[in-house]
């Protein structure tokens, strides 16, 4: 079977983005910087998050050809040609993940003293500037995921004769994209955490200085943080998501219908794809909002118009391009489409429900002392994950109803379906948290600070909203990936069995259940670490350099020291967590084999998505309970101690550790599915492979 011919509309489509996302980049960029003192903060913002992307990348430069270099190895036995081929798609996933983290952070970082300067006119110039900043963001990874995986697809079946054995290629695609992300995240994670909790703690607590001032030799690397890890970081974890979903979905639709309905069902996935891009376009143009308005409700008008517009439009193309084929049932395939983009924003709704409202009010009460507080945040974490799991369960239970294993890959493609919007949502929280701490050390008038202020209020929430989306789709992904990973086991002749009254497969389950308690606690001590560094270098800075601390003027901060401790910091830990996410399957399956596997990406499923959430949204409630403390005129007081304290434990929950689950659960399963002939063959030379297989 060939590619259909759907894959051209995902490919114009793709373009069409990347052409929207270059326009927008350029109406940006072409915006006031400001005042010259706005333009030095910006610069070394900017530069700082280059030089650590740059070091970054240079290190995971290193792991991607090595990796590379072991699949062309380890995977050229049985297949011809598989192990390069996979290696190729495993640098080119790679090299586009990066891409979209460069050139989002890129235009990012150009955003933010641009949206402090329109906040000198009203807070809709500002708005203008911030939204478009992100929508960057979202657009190149929509578009670079679309033309990535596509283009590869073209590529690959003319070179292997057909699009089944072309997706066994592409897994590495998927993997590629999964390496970088994970390390991103890490990386990212660990930075902008240790930079805002030695900003915090030593600023805040001990000197009592107000948020982003100029004084705290911290501010600009945790300036640079807010870039690194949720601009870059969390693009390329959304990256990874969708063309897992797309894969997962096309491996599964491939090897559950033959002839024309499998066609139709490759098909109908490129042709959603495509409807993607053009609804996430559409929803841009909906977000718009009064001076005086919510930016907040402006911003969920637009995910709403943009999900509204792609559920018309699947059900066109279901209606109109695959109706009437024999053994095709593409209206429930539209159908379980929509259920999983409708699950997609409940889960986000329900984060937004418990990280504003009256739900962080009611934790801001229980700040009078730093016990409350802490019991308070955790209590509404372990709460917040009742209703996404329950909601995860509805979008698993419609998409086998609806269309077996393929059903359920549906969903996970749906609720990704308007991913550029989503992003760019969520891209847009640095640039307006940029711009405040900008306003504050330009020393700009109160009420620029009030505007930019109520942009960064409403980029927390919709921080969250991002966060649930991405890990309802972590898992919706993860588990199509795993349904692969039992199809390519099948294909080499072994059958995978998960009955849990096999001690091989109950180990496995307990195992993966432990596996992301262990990512957590490595993650969380890595920022531990790395912000003690931060904290003594702040401290000794107000120490040793006269009139720091007291604002005398011609008194500088070094920056750039903290900047470059933070970067070592982050680069130096985040090696253990990511090597840990490849090497645990490969070891289990080689050595316990691919039942035990099979058990173990099914454990870490069922932990680590809740386990995601909790740290997600305590986080989240505690960063915006600080915020309603200092709104509410509470600030030097002991509950704006108590709440500040909170916020610094929620930091690496809702920034490091919570959003690397998801990457950690689709890494694992990714990983499984790629090095799957070479698991099967280690564990039949393993000694006991009678007794256990």
């Amino acid at each position: 079977m060939q590619l259909p011919q759907e894959a051209i509309y995902a490919l114009v489509a793709g373009a069409v983005g990347l052409v929207f996302a270059f326009i927008t980049a350029k109406k940006v960029t072409s915006k006031d910087r400001g005042n010259p003192e706005m333009i030095e903060i910006q610069d070394n913002i900017a530069v700082g998050a280059m030089t650590f992307l740059k070091r970054e990348y240079k290190v995971l430069s290193i792991f991607v050809l090595a990796v590379a270099l072991v699949l062309a190895v380890a995977l050229s036995g049985d297949i011809e040609g598989l192990g390069w081929k996979s290696a190729i798609a495993f640098v080119v996933g790679a090299l586009c993940s990066s891409l979209c983290g460069f050139g989002g952070m890129k235009i990012a970082t150009a955003a933010n003293a641009r949206t402090t300067q329109a906040a000198t006119r009203s807070f809709n110039d500002a708005l203008n500037v911030a939204f478009p900043g992100g929508v960057v963001m979202g657009m190149l990874v929509m578009s670079i995921g679309v033309i990535g995986l596509t283009g590869l697809f073209y590529l690959f079946t003319g070179m292997t004769g057909g699009v089944r054995e072309a997706s066994v290629v592409m897994a590495g695609f998927s993997m590629g994209a999964s390496s970088i992300a994970l390390f991103a995240r890490v990386g990212g994670g660990i930075y902008t955490k240790a930079a805002d909790v030695g900003a915090d703690l030593v600023g805040k607590v001990e000197a009592g200085l107000p948020e982003d001032d100029p004084r705290n030799p911290a501010v600009v690397a945790d300036n640079v943080g807010d870039n690194v890890g949720d601009v870059a970081g969390m693009g390329a974890d959304l990256f990874e998501s969708f063309v897992g979903a797309l894969l997962g979905a096309i491996i599964l639709g491939l090897a559950a219908f033959d002839g024309a309905a499998a066609e139709a069902a490759v098909g109908f996935i490129f042709a959603s794809v495509a409807a993607g891009v053009i609804a996430s376009i559409a929803g841009v143009f909906a977000v718009r909002v009064k001076e005086g308005g919510d930016p907040q409700a402006a911003l969920r008008k637009g995910t709403i118009v943009s999900a509204a517009l792609f559920v018309v439009l699947v059900f066109v193309l279901a209606g109109s391009l695959f109706s009437g084929i024999q053994g095709a049932d593409a209206m429930s395939w539209a159908i379980a489409m929509v259920i999983g983009l409708g699950c997609g924003l409940g889960i986000g709704f329900t984060a937004e429900h418990y990280t504003s409202g009256k739900t962080v009010e009611d934790l801001a009460e229980q700040s009078d002392n730093y016990a409350t507080n802490i019991i308070g945040g955790l209590a509404l974490g372990f709460k917040s994950a009742v209703f996404p799991l329950l909601i995860i369960c509805v979008a698993v239970v419609a998409g086998y109803l609806l269309g077996g294993m393929f059903g359920i890959t549906l969903c996970a493609v749906g609720m990704l379906g308007t991913l550029g919007i989503t992003v760019g949502v969520d891209a847009y929280g640095p640039i307006a948290d940029n711009a405040g701490g900008i306003a504050e050390g330009a020393h700009l008038p109160p009420e620029v600070r009030e505007r930019t202020d109520a942009l960064d209020a409403a980029g927390n929430t919709t921080a969250a909203i991002a966060k649930g989306f991405a890990i309802g789709s972590a898992a919706l992904t993860a588990l199509a990936l795993f349904v692969a990973y039992g199809t390519a086991l099948g294909d080499l002749g072994w059958t995978l069995s998960l009955n849990a009254g096999n001690p091989i497969v109950l180990a496995g389950l307990f195992i993966g259940g432990v596996v992301p308690f262990l990512f957590t606690a490595d993650t969380m001590n890595a920022v531990g670490r790395a912000a003690q560094a931060v904290i003594h270098e702040v401290q000794r800075q107000f120490r040793e350099i006269p009139g720091l601390r007291e604002g005398k003027e011609g008194v500088k901060a070094d920056s750039a020291k903290c900047v470059d401790i933070t970067t070592q910091g982050a680069l130096k830990e985040m090696v253990k967590p990511g090597l840990l996410a490849i090497l645990i399957p490969i070891a289990v399956g080689s050595l316990l084999g691919p039942n035990a596997l099979g058990g173990l990406l099914a454990g870490s499923l069922v932990a680590g998505v809740p386990l995601a959430i909790m740290l997600a949204n305590a986080g989240g409630a505690w960063d915006n309970a600080k915020k309603h403390v200092e709104k509410t005129g509470g600030k030097g007081t002991e509950r704006h101690k108590a709440a500040v304290v909170g916020d610094t434990v929620g930091d690496p929950f809702k920034d490091t550790s919570g959003p690397s689950i998801n990457i950690l659960l689709k890494l694992m399963a990714v990983i499984s599915l790629v090095f799957a002939p070479l698991i099967v063959e280690i564990f039949k030379a393993m000694p006991w492979f009678d007794r256990l297989s």
